[in-house]
């Protein structure tokens, strides 16, 4: 058998929790190999090492050359990976995440499976917005009003504040360059809070898929979480952006710095750990630890690696 190289895996408890980790690390045209517990970097500019268990999420764009090693190293560290279109504007796919328990998952099901339950989360989530307000008795419909009339309201107040002009939201996703300069750094904010908000969700083990207020849609929690933070976070950022550009800059690369930028302190990713825990109703619990067990619909939880015969308790496998 062939001798492995590198650093053994570590274990769980030995990684940085979410909520202490770096933001994003978005990359292309680059080739990525790993060198002990480090991702290695290089591209015609030279060549960087990146340590695995300190990223949340990598975003890997077009032109990324990727071994099975470095794969290796990153599913271990918990790093979470996800394949973006040119500028991040598209999702491909994604790796595993950090988090191996289902406490998160099971208690967002539960909820998302229950129309009344499922009410009172979407709720809940609106009020974070409006905590001057009680909306906990307003219909969806209503609710999406004043949430329409609040993201009017910021665009304007965002427009007049760095002298911007503002018209309206609009993006093709096939064409990038084809959307006014406000419209494209709008975009690679939103999709950079995207990749952060993804990246707490997997981590913490709970579905991108079981969205709230969005629905039908791999990502639609995503867009559910991501929608707490815009007004704070990627929409000023991509005012700004626009605001000190010049013609001939790269939009889209001058968003995502920015962006990197805003994150760089910790501050909304920890915030983002909280919030999720609060809106799926699981303060209390550890979720970096694995407790597999196997169910029972009248004895509850038994032991999982035990061969179970016909009345007996059961021994170790």
């Amino acid at each position: 058998m062939l001798k492995r190289t590198g650093a053994k895996k570590p274990e769980l408890t030995e990684l940085s929790r979410i909520g202490d980790r770096l933001t994003f690390l978005y990359l292309e045209h680059a080739k990525i190999d790993r060198q002990d517990s480090a991702i290695r970097v290089s591209d015609a500019r030279g060549v960087v090492f990146v340590p695995a268990a300190i990223v949340s999420v990598l975003m890997l764009g077009p032109g990324v050359d990727v071994t099975h090693r470095a794969m290796e190293l990153i599913g271990n560290t918990g790093m979470a990976v996800v394949w973006v279109g040119e500028h991040g504007v598209r999702q491909y796919a994604h790796g595993r995440a950090l988090n191996h328990s289902s406490r998160l998952l099971e208690a967002q099901a539960k909820l998302f499976s229950n129309q009344r339950s499922r009410l009172a989360v979407a709720r809940k989530m609106y009020q974070m917005r409006f905590p001057n307000d009680d909306v906990m008795n307003l219909s969806m419909q209503k609710l999406r009003g004043k949430e329409g009339a609040r993201v009017r309201q910021v665009y304007q107040i965002q427009s007049e504040r760095t002298g911007v002009e503002w018209t309206r939201r609009e993006y093709n996703p096939d064409n990038f360059e084809a959307s006014t300069p406000i419209n494209q750094a709008l975009t690679a904010a939103h999709q950079a809070l995207y990749g952060l908000s993804y990246s707490v969700i997997m981590a913490m083990g709970a579905s991108a898929g079981l969205g709230f207020v969005h629905t039908g849609h791999d990502l639609s929690f995503v867009y559910d979480f991501a929608d707490l933070y815009k007004a704070e976070t990627s929409i000023p950022v991509a005012f700004d952006v626009v605001a000190s550009s010049t013609a001939d800059e790269d939009i889209g690369r001058k968003t995502r710095l920015a962006m990197r930028d805003t994150f760089v302190d910790g501050k909304l990713l920890r915030q983002m750990v909280l919030d999720l825990k609060a809106i799926l109703g699981v303060n209390d619990v550890t979720t970096e630890t694995s407790n597999l067990n196997l169910w029972d619909d009248r004895l509850g939880l038994q032991k999982f690696g035990v061969q179970y015969h016909e009345g007996e308790v059961g021994e170790t496998k």
